[in-house]
């Protein structure tokens, strides 16, 4: 029986618990953890009478700290939401705090399973994460660059007609403003992704996938359903040990940081980080990307 505990159940942790109960999953069991303990124990019932509905069946309940002893991955979508206006990392010294006292309750149990993060400042709460609760670096998995992956995929499909899922290429570095796609790497079916898409493609397909969650939070106040399926995708890649490639937050050995790269997913979490080739200007971009967030990790060090 696979278990995940979700600590953080708000519009991004419920519909991670949405994209679960949607999909054949070796999820049986699923905790709700949440300040709110009314609303977790309503949105409990919520899911279980869908359950003759879906694909597969899970018991789903609110619980407490206790439930993470025996827990296969913990997955933490608690903390203050990125507002209109905010970048990701304007969330900083208030995410580290609600960190802090999530993870000393459950370094008070006997979980031995896989973190899987998705609070902002991504890749900063990741390595926190990790710092925090002292396990083995590959334990600890951030959501990283993977919805922002999608997005490109999504977005080249718009323009050039040709499905996504025939599209290869990555968004990487930090999730957040200094994140890039290596253009150089990507293609399209057999051929490179210069044969489709032109340098002004490039540059506003970039743009859009950086503004994206800007975009959609004026908009509509929050994003959650990519999200949700992103989580979903990476919590059966574990439990499956499927060995699929995803580009998460993994610790990135050189730089001594948790990072987004694309990485090999399977039952001990992260198997094996693939280093791209990058060309000279996408080594500079990657490099930014890493002070963004050294820098960040920094300003709230006196918390650690």
């Amino acid at each position: 029986m696979s278990k995940v505990v979700i600590i953080g159940c708000g519009n991004v942790g419920m519909a991670y618990a949405y994209s679960l109960v949607n999909r054949n999953t070796r999820v049986k069991e699923l905790v709700l953890i949440d300040l709110n303990k009314e609303k977790v124990e309503g949105e409990a019932l919520d899911l279980m009478h869908a359950q003759s509905l879906g694909p597969c069946n899970i018991n789903i309940y609110a619980g407490n700290y206790q439930d993470c002893d025996d827990a296969d991955i913990i997955c933490i979508t608690a903390g203050r939401n990125q507002e209109i206006g905010e970048t990701r990392l304007d969330l900083i010294q208030k995410n580290t705090l609600v960190f802090k006292s999530i993870i000393s309750e459950i370094n008070k149990t006997k979980f031995k399973g896989i973190f899987l993060i998705a609070t902002n400042p991504l890749d900063v709460m990741t390595n926190i994460t990790q710092i925090l609760s002292g396990v083995d670096k590959n334990r600890v998995v951030g959501s990283g660059t993977l919805l922002d992956s999608a997005r490109l995929r999504y977005l080249v499909s718009n323009l050039t007609g040709i499905n996504p899922k025939s599209i290869h290429g990555y968004v990487i570095g930090e999730h957040g403003d200094s994140e890039f796609i290596p253009f150089k790497n990507m293609q399209i079916g057999l051929n490179k992704a210069s044969e489709y898409l032109t340098e002004n493609d490039m540059s506003k397909i970039t743009y859009d996938v950086r503004n994206s969650a800007y975009e959609i939070i004026n908009k509509k106040g929050n994003t959650c359903y990519g999200i949700g399926i992103c989580l979903a995708r990476l919590t059966n890649a574990i439990l499956d040990d499927s060995k699929k490639i995803f580009t998460v937050s993994c610790y990135n050995e050189k730089y001594k940081m948790y990072i987004g790269e694309p990485a090999i997913l399977g039952k001990n979490g992260i198997e094996k980080v693939l280093n791209l080739d990058l060309c000279d200007e996408d080594k500079f971009k990657f490099e930014n990307c890493v002070n963004a967030i050294s820098q960040a990790i920094k300003s709230i060090s006196h918390l650690l």
